[in-house]
């Protein structure tokens, strides 16, 4: 089980996303105020429809949900779904604690 904390300060809302690999599919569940990201709360993701960002599972829910492109929930599930899959080790990802956007200069 993978569970990642989305902090979306620019739209405000804070998103819980859970995850764990049952056969070849990745069952996430993200628990969120946001409208959109409900509209795909629920996903069985097929492993290998996570590997390129134009034919992608995750990103073709994400525009039937009609997400703002910058919306950083996308990005997150895709990222739990390489630990889950094991394409990026959960000892890194534990390691290195959050990935982040700093708006250095605006």
């Amino acid at each position: 089980m993978t569970e990642i904390t989305v902090n979306s300060t620019l739209c405000g809302f804070v998103h819980k996303i859970r995850g764990n690999m049952k056969g070849s599919k990745i069952i996430v569940d993200i628990e969120t105020p946001c409208e959109k990201i409900q509209k795909f709360s629920h996903m069985e993701i097929p492993m290998m429809e996570t590997m390129d960002i134009k034919d992608n599972y995750v990103m073709n829910k994400a525009k039937e949900a009609q997400c703002s492109s910058n919306c950083l929930v996308p990005c997150a599930v895709l990222n739990l779904c390489k630990l889950e899959s094991g394409f990026v080790a959960k000892s890194l990802a534990k390691k290195a604690g959050s990935i982040e956007i700093v708006f250095d200069e605006v």
